[in-house]
């Protein structure tokens, strides 16, 4: 049996199929045996809601959705509390958009976009942008498929407040280098928001490598996870700063007919019930 074959072992999909050749890993990974195993113990053994109450399989619940929180803290070398789950990559830029642009970035300023972005990483900034008369500046490629550095120090200036960069392109595979790129936007006193979605698996995140982002989003289905998770990094500092987006559930502390407390960060940023099977289906690949 050769090593490729032995690999596929590890995936329903192709071992259900043994003709099967998947080449699409760019837009979903498989998923294997002990990231579905995982959400089916937790389906068949302690099946409940997080946090909100005190009987054993709440308990157990609870604390495995923590655990994979931690898996993935430690995976890219953060804190637990600096790990929002989110429905995806597009989500979790979304969330920066909403939480900490929209609150903190003002008319006229000006937020600097790759043209290798995705579409989760332009559009959200096009709606800010409409919304409250921020500037979008496009950073181009050279003919190389490679960012043209001349006009990333020409876009800079004392207006730029977000740069928006992918760690690896999905269309074109460019590996951009992130530690530089972040070390010139934090020089011109702006903040950086990384789409790793592409990178996570291959690449990894740790953040010190990488030279620190302020905020950085993944989807769980590219990292052979389920599908219906993603995560998004950000520093502490900004997420005390950020005012919740969406309300209700466990993002609430104390809730009066006048008014509302937010709860401590992460959860602030977790309305509602969360993918709790998708969590710890992701904690189990990151573990795999």
């Amino acid at each position: 049996m050769t090593i490729t074959s032995t690999i596929k072992q590890d995936f329903p999909t192709l071992v259900n199929d043994p003709t099967l050749v998947y080449l699409d890993s760019a837009a979903s990974h498989q998923t294997p045996h002990v990231v579905i195993d995982a959400m089916n113990e937790y389906y068949g053994k302690f099946r409940s809601n997080v946090h909100r109450g005190l009987y054993t399989i709440n308990e157990t619940a609870s604390i495995a959705y923590e655990n994979a929180r931690k898996t993935v803290a430690d995976f890219i070398h953060a804190q637990p509390e600096e790990i929002i789950f989110t429905r995806g990559t597009t989500e979790s830029l979304n969330l920066v958009a909403l939480g900490w642009a929209n609150q903190f970035i003002n008319r006229g300023e000006e937020i600097i976009v790759t043209t290798m972005e995705h579409h989760s990483n332009i559009v959200p900034w096009q709606m800010l942008a409409k919304r409250k008369g921020i500037v979008l500046r496009y950073w181009n490629i050279n003919n190389d498929g490679a960012l043209d550095e001349k006009q990333f120090n020409e876009l800079l200036n004392k207006r730029t407040r977000l740069v928006c960069i992918t760690h690896v392109s999905n269309v074109l595979g460019t590996i951009n280098p992130l530690k530089k790129i972040i070390q010139k936007a934090y020089a011109a006193k702006a903040k950086v928001v990384v789409d790793a979605a592409q990178s996570i698996a291959h690449l990894g995140g740790n953040m010190e490598h990488l030279g620190g982002p302020d905020f950085l989003a993944f989807s769980g289905h590219k990292m052979y996870g389920p599908t219906g998770i993603g995560v998004l990094y950000a520093k502490k500092s900004l997420l005390e700063q950020m005012e919740p987006v969406f309300g209700g559930g466990n993002m609430v502390r104390e809730v009066t007919q006048q008014y509302a407390t937010w709860n401590d960060i992460p959860w602030k940023f977790e309305a509602g019930t969360p993918p709790i099977a998708e969590a710890i289906g992701l904690g189990a690949a990151f573990k795999a």
